[in-house]
Parts: structure tokens; sequence; C-alpha cells
């Protein structure tokens, strides 16, 4: 992989073929027969790095569509002046030829050196750009490893999950030609009990453990998750093998239709949002003390009818499902509606997709392989090794956000009161963290990056608050303070 500020090898190749050509134009406009003074202006064409990034930073939640964003072409046009006085062919026309010549074979070499390291460290390549479908990320190469291969997907039935699973099968399909895929629709615990708060029901796993049991049993190969509704802890013989790239992490703030508002500045003031998050409850407060929070279960069609109906005045839903399943009409100009971090925190992993699957099952493994993206996979176990830590789950008002940009992984995690017993703790760290490392160490350093940080929130006292959530999980924060 390219990085950024080196040389790309269509960059040397060009740069050797243009001085190959000077060299011999030189040649012959120095000649007995044809000798003159000249000068020319070349352009350069500008060199693209496809090198995918994770989530921006604050400063660029209002560029729309963000998955573009994280896509973005890095160019810069090169312009080089080249003026010749009449000269002898064989001082100057070498030279350039001797340097074309050069310029060509650092070319190779270089294209040799950034194979091996794209080997040694595993990294995904995006080979066509902004020009692929923004979904898609993973490119593959060399034999095709799907050849009479079937692979069975056990997802939830709810119309955002069976999108990812129809995500992941169509990638499936783009990067193995012939290989089959049956999708296996369940009902999960967390679907069929829509009448009480997430964290009254209690429990880890809720959306994941009818999954994880054919995967155990053998019925399925792969189960696709919101990584976010994936348990800290996953169950003997099963591994979160592969993250995909990340998708929109933020919240967004949705507006029935037809309504004029614009962002959580505009809701009147006592005005009725729904969300069942305690995460999202407690930190809104600190914004919007006079709101009151409304129970909100069901899919994410169900929530906007819901809405739409007047049920509600606004509701908040993560904006990567609204993004996929096409509601972009909910996502408003400049994306106003889109909650900035500082004062939302996202849940750690959201809007990353992930696939898990039996650790004794290799051949599946390298077929997932292409899709598992090392920069944001690093940023989603730093924050689910936080969430670890603090033994996080639904009945605790728990956000955490990694981001990995310019060499540094940056990590900041929140801790809040279900019953506004205190204020809200805060803790960050930043570490160099370069992309140069094997998977594994990879993994390690980034997971010993949300380790410290969620120590940093044990000395500064959410245990309290942990257990707090614990001993009240029938009540959302709002009815808690009352």
């Amino acid at each position: 992989m390219e990085a950024h500020g080196k040389p790309s090898v269509a960059f040397l190749a060009k740069v050797g073929a243009l001085s190959v050509l000077v060299g011999a134009t030189i040649g012959y406009a120095t000649s007995p027969t044809s000798t003159s003074n000249w000068a020319t202006t070349s352009t350069v064409e500008p060199t693209v790095s496809t090198m995918s990034v994770s989530s921006a930073r604050p400063t660029s939640l209002r560029t729309a569509p963000r998955v573009a964003e994280d896509l973005a072409l890095h160019s810069q046009p090169q312009s080089t002046t080249m003026e010749s006085q009449s000269v002898e062919f064989s001082a100057t026309s070498s030279g350039v030829l001797l340097g074309g010549l050069a310029a060509v074979v650092a070319a190779g070499l270089f294209a040799i050196q950034s194979w091996t390291k794209k080997s040694q460290y595993n990294e995904i390549v995006d080979l066509e750009g902004a020009q692929r479908n923004i979904w898609s990320v993973a490119a593959s190469a060399g034999t095709n490893l799907g050849t009479g291969k079937t692979v069975r997907v056990a997802t939830r039935k709810s119309p955002l999950a069976m999108w990812q699973a129809e995500f992941i099968e169509s990638e499936l399909k783009r990067l193995w030609p012939g290989i089959q895929v049956e999708l296996q629709p369940m009902s999960t615990k967390g679907d069929k009990i829509l009448d009480s708060p997430l964290a009254k029901v209690g429990g880890k796993g809720l959306f994941v453990k009818e999954l994880e049991t054919s995967l155990l049993e053998g019925r399925s190969d792969i189960a696709v998750h919101s990584t976010k509704d994936v348990p800290m802890e996953l169950p003997d013989g099963l591994e979160l093998s592969i993250i995909l790239k990340r998708h929109d992490p933020y919240d967004a703030i949705v507006f029935p239709k037809g309504s004029s508002l614009k962002s959580i500045d505009d809701l009147p003031k006592g005005a009725r949002v729904g969300t069942s998050s305690l995460r999202r409850q407690c930190q809104l407060l600190l914004k919007r003390p006079d709101l009151q929070f409304l129970e909100l279960r069901g899919n994410v069609n169900t929530r906007l009818a819901k809405l739409d109906s007047g049920d509600y005045d606004a509701i908040i839903l993560a904006a990567a499902g609204l993004k996929r399943l096409g509601f972009l009409d909910r996502i408003l100009p400049n994306e106003t509606n889109i909650i900035d971090p500082r004062i939302m925190l996202p849940a750690a992993a959201q809007g990353a997709l992930s696939i898990e699957l039996r650790a004794n099952d290799p051949t599946t493994l390298a077929l997932l392989q292409p899709l598992h993206h090392i920069p944001d996979a690093v940023t989603v176990v730093c924050e689910r090794a936080m969430n670890r830590r603090l033994s996080g789950g639904c009945q605790v008002p728990i956000s955490g956000f990694a981001v990995l940009k310019d060499g540094q992984m940056h990590m900041e995690a929140r801790v809040g009161s279900v019953t506004g017993s205190g204020p809200l703790i805060i803790k960050e760290k930043t570490i160099p963290f370069t992309l140069d490392k094997p998977w594994p160490q990879l993994q390690k350093e980034a997971e010993t990056l949300g380790v410290a940080v969620a120590e940093m929130l044990l000395a500064a006292g959410v245990q309290a608050y942990l257990d707090e959530a614990y001993a009240k999980p029938d009540v959302g924060v709002t009815a808690a303070r009352q």
C-alpha cells in the first residue's frame, strides 16, 4: 500500500518514460542537421493513493457522503518545466536517457517492494478508488478460492440485518465468481421482545445468540453482525475474525416528514425524543436537560413510521442504518441532523459490520480475508477492548470512539450516570500508531490503548456509575431523575 508523500509506481514510470523521450528529442534537436534552442512545459498526471483511512475527525462532520470521504483520493498534480540549450547529444541526451532508464528500473523495484509490503501486512487496497460502489472496499487476486464453495450466512430478519447480509453476499460473489451464498434469516431474543427497554431485558447477546448457536451446531458457516451488538466475550470456538470498512459511525436526530427542524438546537422545550439507548439519553441531557425521552423499539422502518405518526417530536438513530437502507431523505442537507460526536460520542464499534465464524474453519476464513479492513479494524478492537474492561452492555451508558490519523490513534470514552447523580466522566488518550506490523501485533497494541482508557475511567470513579446502572435496569435516564 502506498504511503502518503512517497512517489507512486505510476509516477516513477511516467517520469522514466518522459525522460527517455526527452533524451531522444534532445539528441535529434541537437544533431548537426537540426540544432535549436527550445523550452516546453510538461505536466505529470496526478497519482492516486487508494489507502483507506478510518473515520474522519469531528471537523469533517458536515461534508457528505461521509463514506465517500473515507475513500477520498489523495492526488497532487506535479508540473515540471524543462529548458534546453543547444548542446552535444553525447553530454545531455545521454544523461537524460540514463536518468529515464534509472527511473523505470526504480519504478519496477518500488512495485516489487510495495507488493511485498502488502503481502506482509495483509493490507487491503481498493483498486478502483472512488469509482467503486462506496460500500465495496476489497479486492481479490490470484486463485479463485470460491470455486465449488457454498457459504451459509446466519443473519437476523430485520430489513437492516438483511441488507447487511446481502451486502456480504454481493461482496463474496464479486470477490469469488461462482461461489454460492445461502442466507439464513433468524429471529433473536432481542427481535422478539419489543415491549421492554433493552436495559430491563438484560443479558448479553440479545441479538446474536441464536446466530452463534447455529454456527456452533454447524448449521451456518458465518454470522453477519452490527459489531456494536456483539458481546465482548464470545462463546468458545467462535471468533470475530473479520471487521469490514466502517461506515458512518455517528448518530442522527431524525424529525417527522415535513418538519422544518434541522438540529437538536431547534427542538422545542420539553420535546419528546424517542430512544431506548442510555448512552444517548445520558449525553443529550447534558446539552438539553429539558428533553423527555420515550421508549423506542423495533426496526428502522417501524421507528420512522412511529415518528411520522406523531408519537415523537424526534428520534435518534444510527446514521449508518439510515444510509444503508436508503433513507437518504432523512439525512438533511449539509447533514445538519448528524449529531456532533463532541455532543454525543458513538457506541463502541458503531457503524462497523463484522463476521463471526468458527475458529477451526480456515477455509472459510480465507474466503473472507479480503474483507478485513485493517485501518478500521484497529479502531474497532480498541473500542471493544475498552468496553470489555468495563463489562459494558445495554444496561450501561458507555460510549467509545477511536480515530486513526496521521500516524496516531486517539481514543476517547465516556461513562454517564443513569440517575444523574454525577457528571459525565470523559477520558482520552493518544498514542503513536502505524500500520507497519502484522495484524496480531496491531490488534494487541490497539486493545492495549482501549484498556488503558478504561483504567483511566475506573480511576476517575466510574465503577459507582456502573454499579448504579446494573442496580436500576428497569428505568431510563429521564425516569431515574424524576
